[in-house]
């Protein structure tokens, strides 16, 4: 998907593949998803005049070198959380709820990731067109309620 004003792209990731490929990968996966996000982040909000971080490297280098300190990765991830919020809040979805995050984060950290990814894919779909050549997401319907039978 094209940002627009931007010659980067956002990706609609399937939060299950996310922690999937951080499981298979030990780890590593999830280095490269937390630079992508912050880097798709960055863009849409250079695009709309937000600041949506400014820094992608410095996101990831708090993961990793910056465990062994402990405190680094949790800063990135609260900030992160703060931008997946603030992608949300600029196209009027409901944003993901910063105490679900921690909860997942402290409980259950491999679901986080996941969490983040379901909020920032509601960000692409609603705002983004797809890139040239490329097929537009399947809708996605806020509606909980699967289709009516036409003929039963």
């Amino acid at each position: 998907m094209d940002i627009p004003d931007s010659d980067q792209k956002a990706k609609i990731r399937n939060p299950w593949l996310v922690v999937l490929w951080t499981i298979v990968t030990l780890g590593i996966y999830h280095l490269v998803w937390w630079y992508r996000v912050n880097k798709e982040l960055k863009a849409f909000g250079g695009s709309r005049g937000y600041d949506l971080g400014r820094n992608p490297t410095n996101s990831l280098l708090a993961l990793f070198p910056g465990f062994i300190i402990i405190i680094p990765p949790l800063v990135s991830y609260y900030r992160g959380t703060k931008r997946v919020q603030g992608a949300q809040a600029l196209v009027g979805r409901e944003p993901v709820n910063g105490w679900i995050a921690l909860v997942l984060y402290l409980f259950i950290g491999i679901a986080f990731p996941a969490y983040l990814q379901v909020g920032l894919n509601s960000v692409w779909r609603q705002e983004l067109s797809p890139a040239p050549g490329q097929d537009a997401p399947p809708p996605h319907s806020d509606d909980p309620m699967p289709p009516k039978l036409t003929d039963a």
